[in-house]
Order: C-alpha cells, then sequence, then structure tokens
C-alpha cells in the first residue's frame, strides 16, 4: 500500500442532508474492499476529564468539538500504508467508547462528516472534495425521522434542538464550506445522476493513479 497513490476525497454536508448515501454509492462503485470510510463522528474530543455535566453541555456542531489532531494523523497513517485504530464515540454516554475499530489502508480513502471541509491541514490532503447539499426542511425532517428512532427524542426536542443548534451552526460553519469543494451534489442522497457522474469520476481518479 506505501507504494501506491492514495486517493483521498472529503464528503461534507449539513446534518441528514444524504452524505451516507453519496458515501454508500461511491464506495458500490469502485471494486469491492477498495475504499477505508473514516467517520467525522468518530473523533469527537475524549471527554474522560469532563463531569456528566459538561459534558452534555458540549456542542457538537462546533469545531472545537472535534479531535483534529488525532483525525489528521490517522489520514496520513492510512496514506502512508499504516492501519489505524480509529475510536468509537458514543453520543449517550457523550464520550468515546474503549472499543476501537481496526481499519486498513485502502486505494481509497473517504472522510465523511458535517465539517469535513473546515480544517485547512485536513483540506489540503484531499484529493476531491465534495459537499452534499440539500434543502434544510429536508435536513429537519430527516433529524426529526432519525433522533426519534436512534436517540431516544421527541419531535419537540428535535425542533429545538433544530432552531437553537443545527441550523446556526450550519449557517456559520458548515455552509460556508461549500465554497472549498470541488464538486456540490444539489438535493443530496436524492440526486441519481448527480452522484453517479461524480462515482464516473472517481473511477477515473483512481484508475489514473494506478497506472
Amino acid at each position: 500500500m506505501a507504494n501506491k497513490k492514495v486517493t483521498i476525497i472529503g464528503i461534507a454536508g449539513g446534518t441528514g442532508s444524504g452524505k451516507t448515501t453519496v458515501v454508500r454509492k461511491i464506495v458500490e462503485a469502485l471494486p469491492p474492499h477498495h475504499v477505508a470510510v473514516v467517520p467525522l463522528d468518530s473523533y469527537y474530543n475524549d471527554t474522560t476529564g469532563m463531569t456528566d455535566e459538561e459534558r452534555h453541555a458540549i456542542n457538537f456542531d462546533h469545531p472545537d468539538a472535534f479531535d483534529w489532531k488525532l483525525l489528521i494523523k490517522h489520514i496520513n497513517d492510512l496514506r502512508e500504508g499504516r492501519a489505524i485504530e480509529q475510536p468509537t464515540y458514543s453520543y449517550l454516554i457523550c464520550n468515546r467508547l474503549p472499543e476501537t475499530v481496526h481499519v486498513e489502508p485502502k486505494p481509497v480513502i473517504i472522510v465523511e462528516g458535517i465539517m469535513t471541509l473546515i480544517n485547512k491541514k485536513l483540506r489540503d490532503m484531499m484529493d476531491l472534495r465534495i459537499f452534499v447539499d440539500c434543502d434544510s426542511d429536508e435536513r429537519l425532517i430527516r433529524n426529526i425521522q432519525r433522533d426519534i428512532v436512534e436517540r431516544g427524542r421527541d419531535v419537540q426536542m428535535v425542533v429545538d434542538r433544530y432552531l437553537k443548534v443545527l441550523k446556526p451552526m450550519h449557517e456559520q460553519f458548515i455552509e460556508p464550506t461549500k465554497r472549498y469543494a470541488h464538486i456540490i451534489i444539489p438535493k443530496g442522497g436524492d440526486n441519481v445522476k448527480g452522484i453517479g457522474m461524480v462515482c464516473k469520476y472517481i473511477e477515473s481518479l483512481v484508475d489514473g493513479k494506478e497506472e
């Protein structure tokens, strides 16, 4: 792996924009076991030294919530052909779990998350930067559906959090990173043609590097 060129792709976009769908389509378009996906959500800061109250006060939609240093080190390790132990993060306890995920280096590394394009050092490592765009109403509906099922919240809790945290943080930090993207995919995961074109381009990018 260390001798082969590695393609690093960053995929950003608001919560509920369809990033996961785009990642899945890219993975499906490339040969089996060709891609390692590194989620930004796994790299929230270690909060072991905090009280429960401090942990629950964390704004997960702010750039300061992430351990950029560790993420950049891990992406560099994968690029250089070294396996990593990716952290696992629990929203329930607002801290990392003892378990890690072993990730082997692959020809394509996808870094996916709401603020993947905000850190310049990380951004500069990427061969392709994608922003998945989606109407704010659509994102809100997806957030409601997901948070009720996965995080045990009710509709009012989700809407309150959206208005107080998600919307202002999106406008302040996520939306502005659109300007760093090489490609913007409107209509999120529903944009079949757009995603198809991106997949074709990535295939050509990877083929070109492997020659």
